[in-house]
């Protein structure tokens, strides 16, 4: 079997965030082969990342054997070594990358999972992201079943005219979203790199009766120095990895023991080939591994063969065009069955943007 053309587009979403998730949004690539078999995996990067899949990525893998999915994807990284360490082309080959595993799978007719080892589970325990506690209060009425949820706070400003108000407030949030979901579900923090290492000390200060899983990506990914004190002073789990790329860089955050908990999203770290390396390394190193956005179909056999903690979050809810996708129900997912990922993909009946998206004003 040779690869005779590897495609890309952005499908529209009409209901993603007015921000880089839109005009940088998740794309779709396609890759065609001369048996007639046809498979998919979803990047990132909008126009850009679809520029590199039409040119250094399809000019590099048309005419090859996919057969061999890792050594292809390390060509990838290799190739584009020179301008793409991080960032939009390690989210293009992201896709890339998930379109070769689904090709293996329907090639040998088994599921990703399989591919794995095995499915550990049918079905996975979920966590729920919301943005505030009456999210939260929904979610609990509607008997969701979720097995954690996870709260987004905000950067200081507005009344917060100090830090230590800012901590007393969001402290305050956090207290009543324990009091919401009860003892015995799990709760968890993003700061969505929006802090600085004071803040951070003085909200964590000030929560170490909440019984966090987690607080996530408190401070930039760059804050290596301040990611460093917060491992060895706080009594709360440290999270992040959704915005690193490649294994490279989740190797340097485990040798250095940044993060009780490494989050990775498969779409953007370099696809399924470098989330298989981490959990291998965080496996070996007693470090958790929990993927972004785990419960998507592109994380969830991942999950299901190799996590010995398994825990998928809630989706991209504006990712409606993957059909195929298992919904959450009672606060499990089921793990896909059918051969490679298990999507289903009518790339007639998508909506797809014909040119990028500049004005984000226009976006609703």
């Amino acid at each position: 079997m040779k690869i005779t053309d590897v495609r890309a587009c952005q499908p529209a979403t009409p209901d993603s965030p007015p921000d880089w998730r839109t005009s940088l949004g998740q794309i779709l690539v396609a890759i065609d082969t001369d048996s007639g078999l046809t498979a998919y995996g979803v990047g990132g990067g909008g126009f850009a990342g679809i520029h590199i899949v039409r040119t250094v990525l399809r000019d590099l893998l048309v005419g090859r054997d996919p057969a061999d999915v890792e050594s292809l994807s390390r060509e990838m990284l290799e190739h584009t070594l020179a301008y793409g360490q991080k960032g939009i082309v390690i989210m293009a080959i992201s896709g890339v990358d998930l379109a070769l595993w689904d090709l293996r799978g329907h090639s040998e007719g088994v599921s990703i999972s399989d591919l794995l080892g095995g499915a550990k589970a049918t079905a996975l325990p979920t966590y729920i992201t919301v943005w505030d506690n009456e999210a939260l209060a929904e979610a609990i009425q509607a008997g969701a079943g979720h097995q954690g949820f996870k709260l987004h706070l905000g950067a200081p400003g507005g009344n917060d005219r100090t830090t230590s108000a800012f901590a007393d407030r969001t402290a305050a949030q956090i207290h009543q979203a324990r009091a919401i979901i009860g003892p015995d579900r799990e709760l968890m923090v993003d700061a969505w790199m929006k802090w600085d290492l004071v803040t951070a000390k003085a909200f964590l200060d000030r929560v170490i009766d909440c019984g966090l899983s987690w607080l996530e990506e408190p401070l930039p990914v760059t804050d290596e120095t301040g990611y460093a004190v917060l491992a060895v002073e706080s009594q709360v789990p440290i999270a992040g990895g959704e915005h690193e790329f490649t294994a490279a860089s989740f190797e340097r955050l485990i040798e250095r023991r940044l993060h009780t908990v490494l989050q990775p999203d498969v779409c953007w770290c370099g696809g399924l080939t470098e989330l298989v390396r981490i959990y291998e390394m965080g496996n070996a190193a007693n470090i958790r591994v929990c993927p972004h956005r785990g419960s998507e179909i592109w994380a969830l056999p991942a999950i299901a063969a190799l996590d010995p903690q398994p825990l998928a979050e809630s989706g991209r809810p504006w990712m409606t065009w993957v059909t195929g996708q298992p919904p959450i129900e009672h606060g499990q997912i089921q793990v896909p069955t059918g051969p490679g990922f298990g999507i289903e993909i009518d790339e007639s009946a998508l909506t797809t943007l014909s040119t990028p998206v500049y004005d984000m004003t226009s976006v609703s």
